[in-house]
């Protein structure tokens, strides 16, 4: 893990985290700036209110009236000393009129946004009082939560990119395989070829009958792997065959080489045998493959049951084994 944050991706890693945290750093920011001025914007306005309420006739209110009309974005509800609602701006009137919870839910969330504003209209009776209290513009909440959709959008992005980087590399590397495969079969097949024909000089003397034999069978073996080899990353090429007897010419051959503490066991349910669309080559190597695995966990005795069960619309084949 160490040695994959020393590289590049631990770079970017580190980048993308700094400028992750100087964005939210910047936009905390802004929003407290923001906060501070909406809060001056409220004051302003609450004066002004209180100024044209106590002002006497002939006062002049053009700029009081001009800071209360300007308030188009800060929604407020104002309460008096008992609680009760008594006046609301720049909220939802078609709500306020449909959703009688409406405006004390909105009341309640003011409440644990911002300290109420308090207006004292007359001088003489400090009790005499109403209370302001607003939530955030409209402007504000999109800055304070715009960042964050942003960061997860890009973050998705990311993903998304990184996720069709390591499939095309994992694709190209599927590629490399397959050509490495090929090439060891094409490979593999002129020193066979030169096998071959050593093999029929030496059935010429009748004392070498019984090394031919077995240099036959290992030579049949290798034409095998080769074939396997060249098939890889190729459309199989399916026919009809026999299952159980693919499977109990498998079994044969790996019995040879099993040691002798190990018993197969191949149960058919009274099947003779099961047509199916195969490939015998392919087929037959997921087989040997699974046999394998199970005598390397065995430890050199027990036994391997191979069940084939033939059903409407798929045949099974289970293998399983006594060891770890």
């Amino acid at each position: 893990m160490l040695k994959q944050f020393t590289g590049w991706k631990g770079v970017l890693a580190i980048l993308a985290i700094l400028i992750i945290a100087a964005t939210l750093l910047y936009v905390n920011n802004l929003t407290l700036k923001m906060q501070q001025e909406e809060r001056l914007k409220m004051q302003n306005w609450v004066e002004a209110n209180k100024e044209i309420l106590t002002a006497p006739s002939d006062a002049n209110l053009n700029l009081a009236t001009e800071i209360l009309k300007n308030n188009t974005s800060i929604p407020i509800i104002e309460v008096d000393k008992e609680g009760h609602i008594i006046g609301v701006n720049n909220l939802d009137s078609a709500k306020i009129s449909n959703d009688p919870k409406y405006l004390k839910n909105k009341l309640k969330l003011f409440k644990t946004e911002h300290a109420p504003i308090t207006q004292q209209y007359n001088p003489k009776d400090s009790t005499e009082r109403n209370f302001i209290y607003y939530g955030d513009s409209t402007i504000l909440q999109q800055i304070r939560y715009y960042p964050y959709i942003q960061l997860g959008v890009v973050a998705l992005f990311i993903i998304v990119t990184l996720i069709a980087l390591s499939n095309t590399n994992r694709a190209t590397q599927n590629q490399l395989w397959v050509g490495l495969a090929k090439e060891t079969a094409h490979q593999l097949g002129t020193p066979l070829s030169s096998m071959e024909a050593w093999i029929e000089l030496l059935k010429n003397k009748k004392e070498n009958e019984p090394i031919i034999l077995e240099m036959g069978k290992d030579l049949d073996r290798l034409k095998l792997i080769s074939e396997r080899f060249s098939k890889i990353g190729s459309t199989p090429e399916l026919e009809e065959h026999e299952l159980i007897s693919q499977i109990h010419n498998v079994v044969a051959y790996m019995k040879l080489r099993a040691p002798k503490n190990i018993r197969f066991i191949v149960k058919t349910h009274g099947e003779e045998d099961i047509p199916a669309m195969i490939s015998p080559l392919l087929f037959n190597w997921v087989i040997e493959n699974l046999l394998k695995n199970a005598l390397d966990a065995m430890g050199g005795k027990g036994s391997i049951s191979i069940d084939i069960s033939s059903h409407p619309t798929y045949n099974l084949i289970d293998v399983t084994d006594t060891g770890k």
